[in-house]
């Protein structure tokens, strides 16, 4: 019997969230004894369709039995219909579209998508949220790109689930260290960022955390640095290779797990080209506090109080001299 072969097309290799996909869906294979390729479009929409439509119209004998692929800013809906049409699976990672139901009726090769219950990745969020300031407060809260499905959904979902008592500042980035740390810096030379308090630092992602972190450090003075420093961070993504060691490390205070989705997505079209079938057209994952609420659910440390304390009293007399 021909031993199946696949193309995982992923983002970007500078994201642990690819990389942890990229370990799941090798691992997978190597499980149920077929072939995996992983590429990487450079997180360039545009190299990545040309990455794939290369694959698609390659001969027959050189062709992937089906694609997995997690889009860069478009759905890839031309290149799904392509490979549909070729007669190869096309899986979507981490991503809503519109398309899937259409492909299904016109074509046999399998279509559908695995994604992450991004709804509930902002629920837990906002209960965290909830667990580290229950006498309420200001959250400075960083985004993906605006218009993402992804980041709408978290935000959406967050933002109805959180305590009414806490109240929330957003700043755009773009799912990297850099991005955020740009996007804090900017933010900080506005007099607007010392109008009020944070007390808590929230990011859509591990990284963005990690970059706000750095903008404090880069921005701030030697005298509110600490205060800064001390506040919660709470990132989202909590991938293997860098959530729990930032964790232990003492930079979050908490993140979220999300399940790899190509591994599940590999064993699904896997199964549905061998017993000729469709799988299910969309599959939510569930994403999970970590650590857990209970364990959040304290009450804070004398010396946090202090700090935030500090830092009001600082701000306090910034205003004064400005």
């Amino acid at each position: 019997m021909k031993k199946l072969k696949f193309l995982v097309s992923l983002r970007r290799r500078e994201s642990s969230y690819q990389r942890q996909n990229a370990a799941a869906v090798e691992e997978a294979a190597k499980r149920l004894g077929v072939e995996v390729e992983t590429v990487y479009a450079g997180n360039d929409a545009l190299n990545q369709s040309e990455q794939l439509l290369k694959v698609i119209q390659s001969p027959p004998n050189l062709r992937p039995d089906g694609i997995l692929c997690a889009p860069v800013g478009t759905t890839m809906q031309q290149v799904a219909r392509s490979a549909a049409a070729a007669g190869m699976g096309w899986a979507v990672l981490s991503r809503e579209v519109t398309y899937i139901e259409e492909l299904r009726r016109g074509y046999k090769a399998p279509v559908f998508s695995v994604r992450i219950d991004h709804k509930q990745v902002g629920k837990i969020q906002a209960k965290q949220m909830a667990a580290l300031l229950p006498q309420g407060g200001m959250a400075l809260c960083l985004l993906g790109p605006s218009g993402h499905p992804n980041t709408e959904e978290r935000l959406s979902s967050m933002m109805a689930a959180k305590p009414a008592n806490i109240q929330v500042k957003t700043l755009t980035a773009d799912w990297t260290q850099q991005g955020a740390q740009k996007a804090v810096a900017r933010w900080l030379r506005l007099r607007t960022a010392y109008d009020a308090p944070m007390n808590l630092i929230a990011a859509q992602n591990d990284e963005m955390a990690i970059g706000a972190r750095q903008a404090f450090t880069d921005e701030v003075s030697t005298e509110e640095l600490e205060s800064w420093m001390g506040l919660p961070y709470l990132g989202s993504v909590c991938c293997p290779d860098t959530g729990p060691k930032w964790i232990r490390q003492g930079l979050l205070t908490a993140s979220i797990l999300n399940p790899s989705t190509a591994d599940v997505a590999l064993e699904m079209m896997v199964r549905a080209i061998q017993t000729n079938t469709q799988p299910p057209e969309r599959t939510l994952l569930e994403p999970a506090s970590y650590p857990e609420i209970e364990k959040l659910a304290r009450p804070a440390p004398s010396s946090w109080v202090a700090r935030l304390e500090a830092r009001e009293l600082a701000l306090r007399s910034r205003q004064r001299i400005e």
